[in-house]
């Protein structure tokens, strides 16, 4: 009679419609994985910034991993936007203004974290951890070959001089975007982050001024 009843307190408790709203509770939890990290946010952390119990968590997004893959699904649609802005660029001088400027931009916004979640989630973590670093790294490998694939038709199209070499020019527009975004995590300005776009932009002006 016991275990009837358990299963059946259960099987109302799946039944029961939620009492909350899932993109707020998965909002909340991205901004506790963006300011800590995947390991560093413990569970009682995210149930207590989404204000729900770990049952309903668990209901709604499966384990603490499965929560963090949702929320870095949100954080690309919300806060990468600039890319596909950039990318979008008639030139490939205005392509790079718009990435670097607009990364200094969403790394500072006002009432988020500073920094980039797919830089800061899992610099560093355990082996219980590594699917979600090897998430992050494909990730950013990701973005780095839509970088090198404006800048190789950038070239093709004469925007770029023949000597120019898109793929390692994606690596150091990476470099210093992942830079900007340590920095951005400790604390600099947007003003500042700004003034290293310039100077990244100042030293490609050879490669990225032709006309």
């Amino acid at each position: 009679m016991i275990a009837v009843a358990v299963r059946t307190r259960k099987s109302l408790e799946r039944g029961r419609p939620r009492s909350f709203d899932l993109d707020t509770v998965l909002d909340r939890a991205l901004q506790v994985f963006w300011s800590k990290g995947y390991e560093g946010a413990s569970l009682a952390e995210l149930t207590r910034a989404m204000r729900i119990n770990r049952p309903s968590l668990y209901a709604a997004f499966g384990d603490k991993e499965s929560l963090f893959r949702r929320a870095l699904d949100r954080y690309m649609a919300q806060e990468t936007r600039h890319w596909q802005e950039a990318i979008n660029a008639p030139s490939v001088r205005e392509f790079v203004e718009r990435l670097l400027y607009g990364a200094a931009d969403a790394m500072s916004r006002a009432g988020s974290p500073g920094g980039c979640l797919l830089v800061q989630g899992a610099l560093t973590c355990s082996a219980e951890a590594e699917p979600v670093r090897r998430e992050l790294i494909a990730r950013r490998q990701a973005g780095e070959l839509a970088i090198r694939d404006r800048l190789k038709r950038a070239k093709k199209q004469g925007d770029l001089p023949a000597e120019a070499d898109p793929g390692a020019l994606a690596q150091y527009l990476t470099t210093v975007m992942q830079g900007m975004s340590v920095q951005a995590a400790g604390g600099t300005s947007r003003s500042d982050l700004r003034r290293i776009a310039d100077t990244a932009l100042c030293g490609l002006s050879s490669v990225i001024s032709r006309t």
